[in-house]
């Protein structure tokens, strides 16, 4: 069939309004989730704003998971303990994300556990210093993921667990934006605003057809454990603290990731 050029320009425009658009949110989310060297607005200045780019999350975390995949495959090649391969790996992740997401698993922990009204837990997750809530929960998450990763076993299923978890766990985050009010009228979550539950929808489903695709059934799995371990951090958050804040979503990015991985190494 053949179209003229009438019909051809409304097309192309279509697609290069498209590319750009997800293009600006992978920037945008880049610029968010990780510490890579990105100017901090283009010139055009279609830098979006953080609630439309958060179907470009899953991608991004799929990245990062990529990112500590390639150094968990150098570290088990050159003969190193699966164990030892596991903790590099999630070291390497953190630091492309500047611990951006165990810093605040650490905020939410002491303030859950450290302030006996909602007001005192919102300013203990403010503060800077870390406690021993804060100090245990990193503790055990971080060494569960790491432990969950060496038993994997397999480097080709162990990079692609890493992925998978990576990129479900930054697609839970939207979720708790989308179906929880801010916990503050300032700060990180409020400015965000509440995402268009089409963007947030959009990621979930990517993150789902990725952990499916690499993992098949237990991908699957995975992702409906780490979709619960998302819903009841929301939960304990509405009660806590009357909703989500930044810290809250570091916290539910790691307690998702580590509930998917630790559903991989049980049912694989």
């Amino acid at each position: 069939m053949r179209y003229d050029d009438g019909d051809e320009a409304p097309l192309q425009q279509a697609a290069y309004r498209t590319v750009r658009v997800w293009r600006s949110d992978l920037r945008a989310t880049l610029l968010f989730l990780t510490r890579v060297p990105l100017k901090a607005a283009r010139p055009e200045g279609d830098t979006p704003p953080l609630g439309r780019a958060v179907r470009a999350f899953p991608i991004v975390g799929a990245l990062i998971g990529l990112v500590a995949g390639i150094v968990y495959g150098i570290a088990a090649g050159i003969g190193l303990p699966d164990i030892v391969a596991a903790v590099l790996a999630v070291g390497a992740g953190a630091l492309v994300t500047g611990a951006l997401h165990e810093d605040g698993l650490a905020d939410m922990a002491d303030g859950f556990g450290g302030g006996n009204t909602r007001d005192r837990k919102l300013a203990i997750m403010r503060d800077s210093r870390i406690g021993a809530y804060g100090v245990i929960a990193l503790v055990v998450v971080l060494a569960a993921k790491a432990g969950a990763i060496g038993d994997l076993g397999s480097t080709g299923l162990a990079i692609a667990g890493m992925v998978a978890a990576a990129a479900v766990s930054r697609a839970a985050m939207p979720a708790v934006m989308l179906w929880t009010e801010p916990a503050r009228s300032d700060g990180l979550a409020a400015d965000a605003g509440r995402p268009p539950s089409a963007h947030v929808w959009t990621g979930l489903a990517l993150a789902a057809v990725l952990a499916v695709g690499l993992l098949t059934w237990s991908g699957l799995v995975a992702f409906l454990v780490a979709g619960v371990g998302t819903a009841a951090v929301a939960w304990l958050a509405e009660r806590q603290v009357g909703g989500h804040t930044g810290d809250v979503l570091g916290g539910v990015q790691q307690l998702s990731e580590v509930l998917f991985l630790l559903t991989l190494a049980a049912v694989r």
